[in-house]
């Protein structure tokens, strides 16, 4: 089973640490301190001759996330062979005199890291770096259980021979080791904050232009529909100057109960109402059916076109399909009439069927109300809202992540 192997595994890095085909870490791979290695290579008189920095070490798993410093010693030749692994019994450190603090460099290799760590510790080092041996492989989080306070990291081969090669030269390196994050190093990196911000700030640039060409495009549709609706409104009131007008007179045919009653307002005809009579023959109100014109320019029952028929811009469609101003017809209309046309309503005396069959609905739709100036005001201050609440969302989302990544990436370094 799976946590068999794990544990098998474990006692192969116990046992031989490096030599077995698994990392030699019981953690996660995420799950270690990166470490800082700072070399400083001086020659016998104390000048400084290379200043070598990386910050891709990682402690062991059993040691201590303690910074640590020192003079580093290589293994000493032992008959004229010389063990750079640490792994002969007779391996030894020559430490210069009155030094306290010095690091030992080892390479990783045929022992296991606990050995290599206690035989550095016998001669009181104060801390122990061990190279990789391979340039393929990334290092790996040692574990040494057992191996006390020794500070314990792991670098990559080839920083490893660059300390080596200075200590080859006679140079005295001083080393110090700095305990950096913990999971990877550098999870955020410059590169990719400067990915992120101009991705990010293209898409924010890509989307305003959207919103802005549709809202542009709906605002010019809107004033030339409101261009269109002041011509064809002139063009009524024109129109209405021309039609006829009469006040219905006793014996009149309008005062017959069986001539149909005005087409808008369902009501008969009385003594001195004043009627218009349109191109098409049909009578009506004059109260009522001057706003209908105004807003249709054609007759509410056989949609005769009175524009065209008196000859005025008889080019210029009339606006069938807008719904008339109930409010409009509504303040026209005395309290009178207003009255007995909710008793009418009440008692179901009139019927509705002339204007059903003229295909005329006095009642509008919600889909075919037409939206007042003041409406489309406040649709568009809406909508230049909606434009500048996303504008001040884009730039604080984008000023959130430039401040955070910028501070996790101060925090790393």
């Amino acid at each position: 089973s799976r946590p068999r192997r794990a544990l098998e595994s474990a006692e192969r890095c116990s046992s031989r640490g490096d030599l077995a085909p698994e990392p030699c870490s019981m953690s996660s791979k995420d799950d270690y301190f990166s470490a800082t290695v700072n070399a400083t290579a001086l020659d016998s008189k104390g000048n400084v001759r290379h200043v070598l920095s990386k910050d891709d070490g990682r402690y062991g798993q059993d040691s201590p996330r303690a910074d640590a410093r020192g003079v580093v010693i290589a293994p000493a030749p032992i008959h004229g062979v010389v063990d750079r692994q640490g792994c002969d019994p007779h391996t030894r450190f020559i430490v210069p005199p009155k030094t306290i603090h010095w690091v030992a460099l080892l390479q990783r290799g045929n022992c296991t890291f606990k050995e290599k760590i206690l035989k550095a510790a016998a001669f009181n080092a104060s801390a122990v770096i061990i190279y990789n041996n391979s340039s393929k492989e990334d290092t790996v989080t040692m574990a040494h259980e057992g191996t006390g306070d020794t500070v314990a990291v792991m670098i990559a081969e080839s920083y490893g021979k660059e300390i080596l090669s200075l200590l080859e030269k006679n140079l005295t390196v001083l080393v110090t080791i700095v305990v950096g994050a913990r999971g990877p190093p550098k999870s955020i990196t410059r590169g990719s904050l400067v990915f992120v911000s101009i991705s990010f700030i293209v898409l924010m640039i890509i989307s305003s232009a959207w919103l802005i060409f549709y809202f542009i495009q709906k605002i010019r549709y809107t004033n030339a529909r409101d261009r269109s609706q002041r011509r064809l409104g002139d063009a009524a009131k024109k129109a209405i100057g021309k039609l006829t007008t009469r006040t219905v007179k006793k014996g009149d045919k309008e005062t017959d109960p069986d001539f149909n009653h005005c087409a808008v307002c369902i009501e008969g005809y009385q003594l001195n109402d004043v009627v218009r009579i349109l191109p098409c023959k049909h009578v009506f109100h004059k109260i009522c059916v001057d706003p209908w014109l105004n807003e249709h320019c054609t007759c509410p029952m056989c949609k005769l076109n009175i524009l065209k028929a008196l000859g005025i811009m008889p080019n210029l469609p009339c606006v069938d399909n807008v719904a008339f101003d109930m409010d409009r017809m509504g303040r026209s209309q005395t309290a009178s009439q207003r009255s007995a046309l909710a008793d009418l309503s009440t008692e179901n005396s009139i019927s509705l069927e002339p204007l059903r069959h003229s295909g005329t609905s006095q009642i509008p739709s919600d889909g075919e109300l037409t939206p007042r100036t003041g409406e489309i005001n406040i649709a568009v201050t809406k909508e230049w809202f909606i434009i500048a609440s996303f504008g001040l969302l884009s730039a604080l989302t984008l000023c959130y992540m430039i401040i955070k990544a910028i501070t996790s990436l101060s925090y790393t370094e």
